[in-house]
């Protein structure tokens, strides 16, 4: 008979999440975790407690189980930071399941294609130039964060929704502000007037005639009723706040852990076909996404003997789980030549990200124009000694100063 996981039946349980002392590795108290099971029982900061898993193999079979859900609204799902409670209710592709969230996906597919992508690499191109001359121009030491990697990023994403050229510097102010903010209250303003511009700007579409995503969906699916206008506001602004924030903190402390190992980094430099593998190396080895793995249990699910029950709040920290030595050797040591092996640094499952194309694409061209363009980079400080944000859906540091 499987037992039951209750409260009872762990003697110890762990507080979550647990803190990054270093941008670019997990936390130390992960060790511990994986140290106690496959499963483990967390506490999180309102009392409330929810079930840990700890493999990767384990990951990817409950990643793409339809017992196991995203709906934040749930009874049960895990908030693990007060920052986070506001994005409770707000409804994105994030937290759908089933047919719903497949109906939504598909109306994106086709801006996501890997046609689509290649097509928008020239206007990346441009873009990264652009934002390199910018950097150049600039009296160093420079945030490579805030003074390059977040304008580009937002360049690329305002690009994708058609965002016009003359509206893009108040939308980045206000998603900058969206994501810096302590708490759900801190967030409500600049979520509310991103959500109010995105919806002036869907109304001033529809034609259908446009290049651009947001020319597409309000002109197609909205038209036909298969797209409800609200949903369409909250998938501009989970593109623009979630492609925003990740890529920049992936370029600017992806190219901070390539000037960290200067043996890896001389080897990309010198063979540019390597880019790609670095890329991929960098995306396991950061997990910017680490918080994005949280689920809720809606049928009793057996684990390991045991039973989770229904309810049950599920943490699957991609962090921990791409930093496993069952998958993955040396787990802890950067390594452009490995072969990461299905790691979870844009999801699993139904819920992978969309774009993760087009980012492995941007973060391409970025780290090339940097090689090629700024040989002399180089850090102000080591990365250890830099703020790292706090544990929410998105890892990274406040500030990154570099010279040259």
């Amino acid at each position: 008979m499987s037992e039951t996981v209750t409260a009872a039946t762990e003697a110890e349980t762990f507080s979550f999440p647990q803190p990054r002392t270093c941008p670019y590795r997990p936390p130390a108290g992960y060790s511990a975790l994986r140290a106690h099971g496959p499963l483990a029982e967390v506490t999180l900061y309102d009392g409330n407690t929810a079930w840990l898993v700890t493999r990767h193999a384990d990951a990817r079979r409950l990643l793409t189980d339809p017992r196991v859900s995203s709906e934040r609204a749930s009874d049960g799902f895990p908030i693990i930071t007060p920052r986070l409670l506001g994005a409770r209710w707000f409804r994105t592709l994030v937290t759908m399941d089933g047919e719903e969230h497949s109906m939504y996906r598909r109306m994106l597919i086709p801006d996501f294609t890997a046609k689509r992508t290649k097509a928008m690499q020239p206007d990346v191109e441009r873009i990264v130039d652009d934002c390199v001359d910018r950097l150049l121009a600039a009296t160093p030491p420079v945030d490579l964060i805030q003074d390059f990697a977040s304008e580009l990023s937002s360049r690329v994403i305002f690009h994708l929704l058609g965002v016009p050229t003359e509206d893009q510097a108040t939308f980045q102010e206000r998603s900058v502000r969206l994501l810096r903010a302590a708490d759900s209250e801190e967030a409500e303003g600049p979520l509310s007037e991103l959500v109010a511009y995105m919806d002036q700007l869907v109304s001033s579409r529809g034609s259908g005639t446009g290049a651009w995503l947001l020319d597409r969906l309000s002109g197609e699916e909205v038209a036909k009723g298969e797209l409800d206008r609200g949903d369409l506001i909250r998938m501009a602004v989970q593109l623009l706040v979630t492609g925003q924030g990740t890529t920049a903190q992936m370029i600017a402390l992806g190219m901070a852990t390539l000037l960290e190992h200067p043996d890896q980094l001389a080897s990309v430099r010198a063979d540019p076909d390597t880019v790609p593998a670095a890329v991929d190396e960098l995306l396991r080895y950061l997990t910017i996404a680490d918080m994005a793995g949280l689920r809720v249990v809606t049928e009793d699910i057996e684990f390991h003997g045991r039973v989770i029950p229904a309810g049950s709040g599920l943490i699957l920290p991609y962090a921990l789980l791409n930093h496993d030595p069952e998958t993955y050797a040396e787990p802890d040591r950067f390594d452009v030549p490995r072969e990461p092996r299905q790691h979870f640094a844009f999801g699993f499952g139904p819920h992978n990200c969309l774009a993760q194309g087009l980012a492995r694409m941007e973060l391409e061209v970025t780290f090339r124009a940097l090689l090629r363009r700024v040989p002399s980079l180089r850090l102000e400080k080591p990365l250890k000694e830099l703020r790292v944000r706090e544990a929410a859906d998105m890892q990274g540091v406040y500030e990154l100063p570099v010279t040259w």
